[in-house]
């Protein structure tokens, strides 16, 4: 098999996006294709992994792209959501990586209208989804807690709030919100305002701190109620494990999970803006919706994927 590119590994091991990186090298040397350790190089890129500011991210990967021909995959592409302090900076910073780098690959169609819509629109990326690899099939007769989780870091804008409040539109409020993770760095103080809020509105909220794949996969078939509920995601990990452990996560009917939703049928269940607390209350009602079935499409899967990058770096030569 082809030789593939150095793939650059930095980052927290916990940071999704870190994992990602690594996972795909896992899959490569596994599939025995070899890494040039000279010549050309592959990076997950997003900013708040490669510096501690989005200037100092661009300075970093640019300093790593001019040593020698480096693709990339960008993550967390900016939008609107990030505020108009933050956008202005994180667009300059997107626009100096895929103006150094030798080749841009996206995760979505979505994430490729936001590097368009937001970054240089004279790019054309490939798009390769994140993948899923199956970990437990789906058993409508697991026994559930009756929660409702959300999967991965906690910050605000996540859902977590969301789900707080949503729940208390419930008769009683019967059901627990579970994050099935840990605060973001430098937002452990949001993780206590919102665990001071929810008591305040008299629902159980807590946070589990960060899980082993094998504690995430049980806890993820344990919850009663899967949701991934972040409004404006761009590509999401989050959901890949829900549809991993045999769940199907209620999630918001935004562009990004339409398309998923196209990509896996049977996998994610959609609701409105303003209908989380009824959704939560079908899915509660009725427990075999919140699992795929048979007729589920789950891939493609991390070899797939892998596949797909090596077609990428063949056409870059």
């Amino acid at each position: 098999m082809s030789a593939v590119p150095t793939l650059i590994l930095l980052g927290d091991s916990e940071h999704g996006v870190a994992r990602y990186a690594n996972q795909i090298a896992d899959a490569i040397d596994n599939g025995g294709c070899p890494v040039s350790a000279t010549g050309p190089a592959h990076a997950h890129f997003t900013d708040r992994m490669w510096g501690s500011s989005p200037e100092d991210a661009a300075e970093h990967f640019e300093r790593v792209a001019a040593q020698q021909p480096t693709s990339v995959t960008l993550h967390d592409l900016p939008q609107h959501s990030d505020g108009t302090i933050n956008l202005p900076r994180r667009i300059a910073c997107y626009a100096r990586v895929v103006a150094a780098a030798h080749g841009v690959v996206c995760n979505s169609a979505h994430e490729a209208l936001l590097l368009a819509e937001f970054v240089d629109a004279s790019i054309t990326p490939t798009v390769i989804p994140l993948p899923v690899d199956v970990q437990a099939q789906p058993d409508s007769a697991t026994p559930v807690d009756g929660s409702v989780a959300l999967v991965g870091f906690f910050y605000p804008g996540k859902g977590h709030r969301d789900a707080v409040d949503a729940v208390t539109l419930l008769h009683p409020p019967l059901s627990d919100v579970v994050a099935l993770g840990k605060a973001s760095p430098g937002h452990e103080r949001d993780l206590a305002n919102l665990e001071r809020h929810a008591e305040t509105v008299g629902v159980r909220f807590s946070a589990t701190g960060f899980l082993s794949d094998a504690e995430l996969i049980a806890r993820c078939r344990r919850a009663g109620v899967p949701l991934a509920a972040h409004q404006h995601v761009s590509a999401s990990g989050s959901l890949g494990t829900w549809i991993s452990a045999g769940r199907r996560p209620l999630v918001p009917n935004t562009r990004y999970s339409r398309e998923m939703s196209e990509l896996r049928p049977g996998t994610v269940t959609l609701y409105e803006p303003g209908e989380l607390g009824a959704a939560i209350a079908y899915a509660l009602e009725n427990p075999r919706s919140t699992w795929w079935g048979s007729e589920a499409s789950t891939g493609p899967s991390t070899q797939q994927v892998t596949e797909q990058y090596i077609q990428f770096w063949a056409g870059l030569l």
